[in-house]
């Protein structure tokens, strides 16, 4: 069964090839270019192409490795003043790569369905994951290699849960020194670490008094060298040429704006949008005089506000790079405290789930991209629970799945894939788009449907509606999408043409998106603090 996975994920992904070419093949080509043709001395200094490499060192030689290959097919690839070369034979070698770099994650889905259950439910995460509509339209249609990078992530989190913890924090600092995006749930690593790892009864409840005999300093210090060694790996040639400075700018790029230019589907997006209605209601009612407010001159000019420099608001309050450092740290700390009373792999999984949507949805600059992090995490926190019909008992170690597990996963997943639907603006991909998502969403959300554990019993309902376990208001949501998007992809253009508010379209979707994965994450903060308390109640029985 796991064979016929891969050959369908292949065989679709090639079926794939002739799809939308993005800015970012020229970006992974060019740097294909850079780490082939150029000492190691000049790869983040060189500006040949405005595509500079900006990834981290791991994901340098990465690129070195697929260019030993990339020379062999056409030598034209990784020539670096051989900008914006698009010749089919370099679009089908770098889909390809794509394609053979997935293997890590097919790999990391099958230890996956070994350690968690060879069951029902897990199997469901395993296809929803190798088949996910967000992956497939990042990495195989716009391009890029986020499918090889979350199995790196995904084999870390199987160790976790086997315990395997030393083995766990290496993995994840190989994985940051392959793309920094993944600091967003470094604060949940460290704190899982530090308990789960760092002191013995790791599972229990440490006396303040026992603090002391609990700590295990030999096993701190070997965590810390080892996560050391793995950066002097990295970062040891640069510093050596000192250009850990250069490194950095090219990493954090703090120069840009508040928002990505086609905004993350985020708090963020819901400022930016109550502030332009907030600029139309005090331009052109009295409400700006009734209360005392004013308009930014300065903030009409920008109508994405936020693809360069710094983002400008017309009424409400300027925001800046720390106050979103400041809005993101606040949101992690409840699941960081969680998992460190209590560093059991269900907390863990749960709190990485919390960091990603904080740094998704308060972080700076975020790309609608980063959404995957939250959607895969969630997959795997789903795939380590225990579905209908498997006997599960109140010994059981795994939560049971709930119908508000389902609820939040399947809202989060639905609004954040359509929130990269604007990654593709050509009318070849509109139908891609939509039957990949909508197509992953009745199918999963109806497998997980059956995986439901019911109260009293273990066993499955068929025969009845996905939607029998969401509100009125979620459905009336997710069939919202249907005018929404018929707006955004049809009616916008015949009404106004393309060049007349044409950033509308955008800000319908990231809105529209942003107000689904909010609610995701509260049902999903809901559920993962109220099971820590079920929890903490059945213990003191």
């Amino acid at each position: 069964m796991q064979t016929s996975l891969l050959i369908i994920s292949i065989a679709l992904k090639v079926l794939l090839f002739p799809t939308y070419s993005s800015t970012d093949f020229e970006v992974h080509r060019n740097w294909l270019a850079i780490t082939h043709s150029l000492p190691i001395s000049k790869w983040y200094i060189d500006d040949t192409s405005e595509w500079t490499l900006d990834y981290p060192p791991f994901f340098a030689w990465f690129e070195k490795l697929l260019s030993q290959f990339a020379v062999l097919v056409d030598p034209k690839i990784v020539d670096v003043e051989n900008l914006y070369y698009d010749s089919p034979t370099t679009v089908y070698f770098q889909r390809t790569t794509v394609i053979v770099s997935e293997l890590v994650l097919f790999w990391a889905l099958q230890r996956m369905l070994t350690v968690m259950g060879n069951r029902p439910l897990q199997k469901v995460i395993n296809w929803s994951l190798m088949l996910n509509p967000g992956l497939i339209m990042v990495d195989n249609m716009h391009f890029q290699y986020n499918g090889f990078l979350y199995g790196i992530m995904i084999h870390s989190l199987v160790d976790a849960k086997q315990g395997k913890l030393l083995r766990s924090g290496i993995l994840f600092a190989v994985l940051l020194n392959f793309k920094h995006i993944y600091l967003y749930i470094a604060p949940s690593y460290f704190a899982f670490l530090l308990r789960g790892y760092c002191f013995e009864n790791a599972g229990n409840s440490i006396r303040a008094r026992s603090w002391i005999s609990a700590f295990r300093p030999f096993r701190l210090i070997t965590l810390g060298l080892c996560v050391i060694a793995v950066f002097a790996a990295s970062l040891g040639p640069f510093a050596a040429m000192h250009q850990l400075p250069q490194l950095a700018s090219r990493l954090f790029p703090f120069k840009r704006g508040l928002c990505h230019s086609y905004w993350a589907a985020n708090l963020w997006a819901l400022y930016s949008f109550v502030d332009r209605a907030m600029i139309i209601l005090v331009s052109k009612t009295p409400l700006g005089q009734y209360f005392g407010l004013s308009v930014d001159a300065s903030a009409l000019a920008a109508t994405t506000r936020g693809l360069v420099g710094d983002t400008a608001f017309g009424v409400l309050p300027a925001v800046t790079a720390k106050d979103t450092l400041i809005a993101t740290v606040v949101l992690q700390i409840p699941g960081l405290i969680s998992v460190f009373r209590k560093p059991t792999f269900e907390r863990f999984i749960g709190s990485i789930a919390l960091s990603a949507f904080a740094s998704f949805l308060a972080g700076w600059h975020v790309h609608e991209k980063a959404i995957l992090l939250c959607t895969v995490t969630m997959s795997v926190a789903i795939a380590n629970m225990v579905g209908a019909g498997v006997g599960a008992h109140s010994d059981q170690k795994e939560p049971a799945l709930t119908p508000r597990d389902v609820r939040s996963f399947m809202i989060v997943s639905l609004a954040g894939y359509v929130g990269l639907w604007p990654l593709f603006f050509t009318r070849e991909e509109t139908l891609i788009k939509v039957l990949i998502t909508w197509i992953w969403f009745m199918v999963v959300g109806s497998a997980l449907d059956q995986c439901v554990t019911k109260p009293g019993f273990y066993s499955t309902e068929t025969g009845r509606s996905m939607f029998r376990y969401f509100t009125t208001l979620e459905c009336l949501y997710i069939f919202g999408f249907v005018p929404a998007q018929l707006y955004v992809n049809v009616i916008h253009e015949a009404v106004f043409g393309q060049k007349t508010l044409e950033f509308l379209p955008l800000m319908i979707t990231s809105v529209y998106s942003a107000v689904g994965v909010v609610y995701g994450w509260l049902l999903y903060s809901a559920t993962y603090f109220s099971s820590g308390k079920a929890t903490e109640k059945r213990k003191t029985r």
